[in-house]
């Protein structure tokens, strides 16, 4: 059952809001009693967080002003950002890299962190060869290991390496069985589920002792719309793929709702502890490590934390034997250490690029790319190209203050996909210039020298400004209003390019006069 995620927008008003020429009026001004949109903030030399406060009508009213009217809260913040004098991204402060949509660390990171917390964790040590796995296996002290794939995947335990090994985590009773089996991760793509059949690669492992266990359990704790907060789950049913127990078995999912302004108490952790099944022995043990992994959620502004399993051992004892945090990527400016500790290897190489030019860059296995501003109208396009019998290559879509550039740098993404045999372009512009993709489009196709069909469909601010550029320019792109039609054109004409492709013959479109 998959969880609808609340996000959280956090603004860092030294960051971003000082800059303008409102200064510090603009503090109380956002600070007023209001409804709409949430911003937490933290001034400097402060270590906590002020409470969260909500943009004001007034507030949003001067950001219409400044940016045109018809803005959502956050492009309006985002676009005056950059009018007044703020960085062009929010959250991206000075000198940090872009981070990755919401990130993850690989679970040997993870397992620090909540170790700095004083959750009881196995002990493991990272290896990057398999010599140096020999290395740290002798070091754990123990000949019961388990040696574990650094991939940011899930279903590891079930994927396959190339060369043939089996699951992502292996069970080893020696240091040289360890380093065998590091040799046959390291370097190797796993394949599971979720990677297809990409693979991702492996480039180091997580050796830890192994521990014995009676009873294995599910929790985490993430941000849900439906409760406006943060709540716990738990579940009897650990060391499963708990969308598959969610399917088949909704009730042994459990849910218990946290007041983010109160924070989970010692009361709501021993109830869920105690309806997981934990024996009554346990129950507070478990419920204080509980209590450990929200202020861990809270701190680093998680959007969720996992363990599964959450176990009792053969000793008697409550820990955690894997873990998998989500962070917020809207809370870079005050992340900064955790951020930096992102791993590039494990992203689509096509996917690299677009985090440090701002675009918003999915790749997929069809043969239609997409170009779109804003998600739903995406997500809308890529339906409709099924819908017509194609298949779309890419998410991709180009913000509200995007230039020439980045839609420049959007086409170069789109065409380095070789399956792509036809591009589709929908653009309703509201804050964004339908001229401007328009520019970026012409100055893409000669640059490019692109052969295969293009197929635009533009509505909304200076639209027929948009129009006279395309054919002024002489190019081949074919210019639709109705997105239906739009759509069945683009997936006519790749079926034309696939079909040529296979005979091995050029074509060549040419527009009527």
């Amino acid at each position: 059952m998959p969880l609808n995620v609340m996000m959280s927008w956090r603004l860092g008003w030294d960051d971003v809001i000082d800059p303008w020429p409102m200064g510090r009026q603009s503090k109380e001004l956002f600070g007023q009693r209001a409804v709409g949109w949430r911003v937490s903030w933290r001034r400097a030399g402060e270590a906590g967080e002020e409470p969260s406060a909500m943009v004001s009508k007034q507030a949003a009213r001067v950001l219409r002003l400044i940016t045109g009217r018809g803005a959502s809260p956050g492009a309006a913040l985002g676009t005056a950002a950059n009018a007044l004098g703020g960085q062009r991204g929010l959250f991206t402060p000075r000198g940090l890299k872009r981070p990755l949509r919401d990130p993850t660390l690989h679970e040997y990171l993870s397992m620090k962190l909540l170790r700095e917390e004083g959750i009881p964790v196995p002990y493991g040590l990272l290896a990057r060869t398999p010599e140096e796995a020999y290395k740290v296996a002798r070091k754990i002290g123990t000949n019961d290991l388990v040696v574990k794939a650094q991939v940011l995947t899930g279903g590891r335990g079930k994927g396959v390496f190339e060369g043939g090994l089996v699951g992502g985590m292996q069970m080893v009773r020696s240091p040289e069985e360890a380093s065998q089996v590091a040799s046959r991760m390291i370097g190797k793509k796993l394949f599971t589920k979720q990677t297809g059949a990409k693979g991702r690669i492996c480039n180091h492992v997580f050796i830890c002792e192994r521990r014995y266990l009676r009873r294995e359990y599910y929790f985490a704790i993430v941000m849900e719309r439906s409760f406006q907060g943060p709540i716990l789950i738990g579940s009897t049913h650990g060391g499963v793929l708990i969308e598959d127990v969610a399917v088949e078995d909704p009730e042994a999912i459990l849910k218990e709702p946290v007041d983010i302004g109160e924070g989970v108490s010692e009361e709501q952790a021993v109830r869920l502890a105690q309806k997981m099944g934990f024996p009554s022995q346990l129950v507070y043990e478990a419920a204080g490590h509980m209590v450990k992994l929200y202020h861990l959620f809270i701190k680093y502004d998680a959007l969720l934390v996992e363990i599964n399993p959450m176990v009792e051992d053969s000793t008697g004892k409550v820990l955690c034997l894997d873990a998998k945090i989500i962070f917020d990527s809207n809370a870079t400016f005050r992340q900064q250490k955790i951020f930096e500790l992102q791993d590039w290897t494990q992203l689509d190489e096509r996917e690299r690029e677009p985090v440090s030019t701002e675009l918003n860059y999915i790749a997929l296995d069809g043969n239609i790319g997409c170009l779109v501003n804003g998600a739903g109208l995406a997500m809308a396009t890529m339906d409709i190209i099924k819908l017509h019998g194609g298949t779309p290559a890419n998410y991709l879509t180009v913000g509200g203050g995007a230039t020439v550039e980045h839609v420049t740098e959007a086409f170069k993404l789109i065409t380095s996909n070789e399956k792509v045999q036809a591009i589709l372009v929908n653009i309703f512009g509201g804050l964004m210039r339908c001229d401007v993709i328009a520019h970026g489009i012409i100055m893409s196709a000669k640059d490019l020298e692109l052969k295969i069909p293009i197929v635009v469909r533009l509505q909304g601010t200076r639209v027929q400004d948009a129009k006279a550029l395309i054919a002024e320019s002489g190019l081949r792109i074919l210019a639709c209003d109705d997105l239906d039609q739009a759509a069945k054109t683009a997936v006519k004409l790749s079926e034309i390019m696939i079909l040529a492709k296979e005979a091995q013959v050029e074509v060549k479109f040419y527009l009527p006069s």
